[in-house]
């Protein structure tokens, strides 16, 4: 007698689990009985909690987790004979695996290439071929591909200036379909939900007079949540020529996805926002390109930006996210981009300022009016491609 017991054999070792309740339970269905998901779970935790050992056991098995009216065990034993009485019936073979080997006490399953000549294959036998070791330094005949960027991908990091208007308008077209995300804001108004920490009163008294005043459903409620206003603001003088169709085309974005605000600046403020809602690109830009009427001229940058705050649309400013793209060129003195900045400060939830020369290797905002506008503004971004524009829209998404 040995001194280690010799393992007991496994029946159908080698098997996916799954795929053979599957196989099993779709010949069952065919046959009248109506067996799903829940019974092929079952079964396949069954398998996988005690493996069979003999024909009897997996019979049992079978039964016990996929039968379940008294009616349906004819056609049970018929779907379970028609499939087991051929194949599972081999004597269990100890020798199928090589010497010594830990798993050779096998049934061998057919279909895997350890069947007998006559035998049939099992449609859920899924074991992979065996692949032999290829010498050291030989080189397999298997490319995966590399991965390379879309040519609309590769435009995106393409300095303004070197594009065209075809591939300015295509890369517009793909940064509105991006802005599928906008940042929100908590209101002051609340809906009901089962999961707010506020009771809400009016409705819970309400439930109440329905039970003699006695409280027995309370009802909860959460902050409501609404869009935060955006307001950008772009930079169209002389120095900002090769940003400005691009520009254009983030102002439409914006404009066109959700309720924000866009103007055009250079000596004087231009509101683009009904312009760039045209249906057609090229017509909104061809219209807010003839809305600016001092387009390539002067930059006051503080002058419009107190413009902005002065007039009725300042109040989209309060509590919004306030966008300023500029290279900071300014002809108005440094001073008064200070004060007007910290208006804008006090009354705006976040400021961002895109620099197209933010990207440059050794940037550093010397510009007086931009050294000035800088400690007031949230984040400094460069706005040098369409990839930095795009890296704008997630850094606004995640502004609510």
């Amino acid at each position: 007698m040995s001194s280690s017991a010799e393992p007991a054999p496994v029946l159908l070792r080698g098997v996916d689990r799954a795929a053979f309740a599957v196989a099993l339970v779709a010949r069952l269905r065919r046959a009248g009985p109506a067996a799903g998901i829940t019974e092929t779970d079952d079964l396949v935790r069954a398998l996988e909690a005690s493996p069979p050992v003999s024909r009897d056991v997996l019979y049992w098995t079978a039964r016990v987790a996929l039968v379940r009216r008294q009616g349906d065990l004819a056609a049970f034993d018929r779907v379970f004979a028609e499939v087991f009485d051929d194949v599972v019936s081999l004597p269990l073979n100890r020798s199928a695996g090589a010497p010594g080997r830990k798993d050779d006490v096998n049934v061998p399953v057919p279909g895997t290439g350890g069947e007998s000549a006559d035998g049939g294959g099992l449609p859920w036998a899924t074991l992979p071929p065996v692949v032999a070791a290829g010498e050291p330094g030989e080189e397999s005949g298997l490319h995966l591909p590399e991965p390379r960027p879309s040519a609309l991908a590769a435009l995106a990091e393409v300095p303004f200036e070197d594009l065209d208007a075809a591939q300015t308008r295509a890369l517009g077209d793909a940064l509105r379909a991006a802005l599928t995300r906008w940042p929100q804001r908590r209101s002051r108004r609340h809906a009901v939900d089962p999961a707010g920490r506020r009771v809400a009163l009016r409705p819970t008294i309400a439930r109440a007079r329905r039970t003699g005043w006695e409280v027995v459903t309370v009802v909860r409620e959460r902050p409501r949540r609404r869009p935060r206003r955006v307001v950008l603001l772009c930079d169209v003088s002389e120095s900002m020529r090769a940003q400005a169709a691009a520009y254009l085309h983030l102002m439409r974005a914006f404009a066109l996805v959700t309720d924000a605000e866009v103007f055009a600046f250079a000596t004087t403020l231009t509101r683009l926002t009904v312009a760039l809602r045209r249906s057609g690109a090229e017509e909104a830009i061809d219209q807010a390109s003839a809305a600016v009427t001092d387009r390539f001229g002067g930059t006051r940058i503080a002058t419009n930006i107190g413009a902005l705050l002065g007039s009725h649309h300042g109040n989209a400013v309060r509590g919004g996210i306030v966008i300023v793209a500029s290279d900071g060129w300014d002809s108005d003195p440094p001073e008064e981009m200070a004060v007007v900045m910290a208006r804008l400060r006090r009354r705006a939830y976040k400021i961002l300022w895109l620099n197209p020369r933010a990207g440059a290797p050794g940037f550093t905002p010397r510009v007086a009016a931009m050294a000035a506008a800088l400690p007031f503004c949230d984040r400094l971004m460069p706005a040098g491609t369409f990839g930095d524009l795009a890296g704008v829209l997630t850094e606004i998404s995640s502004g609510g």
